[in-house]
């Protein structure tokens, strides 16, 4: 049997999240989320193992991640680990921005804003719409960007890009699974972090 393997760090909370490929029991799936904050760095593989231990890696099949936007450094940790054991293992990675998450957690069917509020910088936002031939069932209408203080939204419903557990992290789940089932190529090298704000002040 192989292992489905999510990882979610656009906020404070580290989720991780490991699924049978295939015809499984649901009960060996296997959820937790870790308050980590800043400490995520020296606690990021010790909380992998609570679920998949070191030693049943080289069991995974495919991986999803969480590619932000959110903080700088948690992101990238999890994007890092994502893309190394994807590149070593030779098996799919899916990265899936956690705005998209939010609005399949709302099951969008117009056009909408997911939106994140940012003190005197302003607001980062992405546009999704309903598509059901897309793994979440949306399509990236307009991928995260920074909207200086001031500067209007375009039209349209609004929601906030607030991460909630354990939804966005069944949702990741489940854009994996589906992946898997469609037989999905995914290349490592194509994920990367979104950062629509820059982590150098004044860039």
């Amino acid at each position: 049997m192989s292992w489905l393997l999510a990882l979610h760090s656009s906020s404070e909370v580290l989720g991780v999240a490991v699924q049978p490929l295939g015809p499984g029991e649901p009960a060996e799936r296997r959820t937790a989320g870790f308050p980590l904050g800043r400490s995520l760095s020296n606690q990021l593989l010790d909380c992998v193992e609570q679920l998949l231990p070191a030693s049943q890696w080289h069991r995974l099949g495919r991986l999803v991640v969480a590619t932000g936007p959110g903080g700088f450094t948690g992101t990238r940790l999890t994007v890092v680990l994502a893309r190394t054991l994807a590149q070593q293992l030779a098996i799919p990675l899916h990265g899936v921005s956690s705005f998209e998450l939010v609005a399949a957690r709302h099951r969008i069917t117009t056009p909408t804003w997911i939106v994140q509020e940012l003190p005197r910088r302003g607001l980062v936002a992405a546009l999704y719409g309903p598509d059901q031939g897309g793994l979440s069932g949306l399509v990236e209408l307009r991928s995260p960007r920074l909207f200086a203080p001031g500067v209007a939204l375009p039209d349209g419903p609004q929601l906030p890009a607030a991460v909630r557990f354990p939804d966005d992290l069944d949702t990741l789940l489940a854009i994996g699974a589906r992946a898997a089932e469609r037989r999905l190529p995914a290349a490592w090298s194509e994920v990367l972090p979104l950062y629509p704000t820059s982590p150098v002040q004044g860039i």
